[in-house]
């Protein structure tokens, strides 16, 4: 990955590698920001808005995914 990106534009990229599990439940997840603090900030889409295992998602998919790659990130949130 370049550097040039900025790290939301990088952990963007990163994602995509989990957006094929998450579009077979008919979900999604997107960008917001990455805090000062080095906090990824996401946004649930589709099905994954109100699924019960999207907690579970989060932590065992998107956060250690992201945290392998992208070890300045501290950890990941969601807005929904």
């Amino acid at each position: 990955m370049s550097n040039n990106m900025s790290l939301a534009e990088r952990a963007d990229k990163v994602l995509d590698e989990i957006r094929p599990h998450l579009a077979a439940d008919g979900g999604n997840v997107e960008v917001i920001e990455v805090t000062n603090d080095n906090v990824l900030m996401i946004k649930w889409l589709g099905n994954c808005t109100n699924c019960s295992m999207s907690s579970m998602t989060m932590k065992a998919g998107i956060e250690f995914t992201i945290k392998g790659q992208l070890p300045e990130i501290k950890s990941v949130k969601a807005i929904n």
